[in-house]
């Protein structure tokens, strides 16, 4: 069923956090480390995606049923699409003046509390369908000082509680149901392989990312956006194309 199908898309994104621990895992045994009081520096890199972590983790479950019955629409989907896009290329020529190719600066543990606040506040206009999760963390940690390479780092990390808690709230849903699991429904090799394939995908979609981001920026994501914004148009007025809703994007 859709719902079976829609909590499917969600779970799977459990394979991005177990890329995100296998790319970045010297920075998550840091934070471990700082866990048990024995790295100051893991420490308040943990306390920083706390704080980065709240608005989501709050607001999340309080706006899941109203954001599926209201925002996932075409008119809504397509217009996150373009004014994001037109934000992206903006961006990108703003970074340009402001970092160069210079790549070294603060670290992720370099940010103030209210830095990662803001962050965090940012995050949540990801949950609006058409708004990758990604670009608006990646976008608002370079905007309070972080170089592309480092604010990267900052939001994939960030993706650990923010994916995670999504994927264990949605499966929880879906398994406290009144309609039949999705383990019921689609079986758990389909599941498992699903899980599987997004940890490859996500693997090497972060690696290049970041490599291409330290180089050319956002920009040619924006005018992606744009271009896909135009083709929905296109293809939402013809009749061929209907929206339902969609996983959160790492």
């Amino acid at each position: 069923t859709k719902a079976a199908v829609d909590a499917f898309n969600i779970v799977i994104q459990g394979g991005a956090v177990l890329a995100v621990l296998g790319l970045y895992w010297p920075r998550v045994r840091e934070m471990l480390e700082g866990l048990l009081g024995r790295n100051a520096a893991g420490r308040r890199l943990l306390g920083l995606l706390v704080v980065a972590f709240l608005p989501a983790g709050v607001l999340g479950p309080l706006l899941d049923d109203a954001i599926e019955a209201k925002l996932f629409n075409p008119p809504a989907v397509i217009a996150a699409l373009a004014f994001w896009g037109a934000v992206m290329i903006g961006i990108g020529a703003w970074q340009r003046r402001r970092f160069g190719d210079d790549a070294t600066g603060p670290g992720p543990g370099d940010l103030s509390w209210r830095a990662a606040l803001f962050i965090g506040v940012m995050q949540c206009v990801a949950m609006w369908p058409g708004t990758s999760r990604s670009m608006i963390t990646i976008v608002a940690a370079m905007l309070v000082g972080l170089r592309p390479r480092q604010a990267a780092e900052f939001s994939f990390l960030l993706a650990l509680p923010t994916l995670g808690g999504a994927c264990v709230y949605k499966a929880a849903k879906d398994a406290l149901g009144s309609d039949p699991s999705m383990l019921a429904q689609l079986g758990p090799w389909p599941v498992a392989v699903g899980i599987l394939v997004a940890t490859a995908s996500a693997a090497l979609a972060v690696r290049w990312l970041v490599s291409y981001l330290n180089r050319h920026g956002l920009a040619v994501f924006g005018w992606y956006r744009l271009a896909l914004s135009a083709v929905y148009v296109v293809l939402v007025a013809s009749g061929w194309l209907a929206f339902a809703p969609q996983a959160p994007t790492p």
